[in-house]
């Protein structure tokens, strides 16, 4: 399901939602407690909701909105990746985008693919039980890097985390 969300344009990822519009409370001046410009999105099908409220245009948080929406699509929605499958999961366009020579995941947060790469990351981190080595050996690159990778953003570690403890594993810890 959340390959077929992610490939939906605006207008028909749109077509899927509710959306709210609402006064933000906070700094801005008045034109900001006048206007209703802060967003909230309810994706249906997946029950995600989004909010973007930091612009005092409305149109600028719809945009922010949706791009909430489709991170967390990655983010929060695994697709299952059946044990037969872990061994071809280094081949994945996802994965061979990014992965340098060197057996890193290189790809800033910017970059268009990353977040892909990270719905492939957690998806195999959930396929084997959060167990980070067998996790990176499936990935085709070291347990190291597999680190780093998750902690290029905070959101993407504290999902692993959740994944971690939903497993009954301790946390990851930082070096940061």
């Amino acid at each position: 399901m959340r390959s077929d969300w992610t490939a939906l344009n605006d207008s028909e990822l749109l077509a899927q939602c509710e959306v709210d519009t609402y006064r933000a409370s906070g700094p801005g001046g008045q034109k900001r407690n006048k206007t209703s410009s802060a967003v909230r999105i309810r994706h249906l099908p997946s029950v995600l909701i989004v909010i973007a409220e930091e612009s005092r245009s409305q149109h600028a948080n719809r945009v922010k909105a949706l791009k909430r929406l489709r991170q967390a699509f990655f983010l929060k929605l695994r697709e299952s990746v059946r044990a037969e499958g872990l061994s071809s999961v280094s081949q994945r366009a996802e994965l061979t985008s990014v992965r340098s020579s060197a057996g890193k995941l290189e790809v800033g947060r910017k970059d268009v693919r990353f977040w892909p790469a990270v719905g492939l990351v957690l998806d195999v981190l959930e396929a084997t039980e959060a167990r980070v080595s067998a996790a990176a050996e499936s990935l085709g690159i070291s347990t190291g890097a597999l680190i780093d990778f998750l902690e290029t953003e905070p959101k993407v570690w504290e999902q692993a985390n959740q994944l971690r403890q939903r497993f009954g594993h301790k946390p990851l810890k930082t070096d940061r």
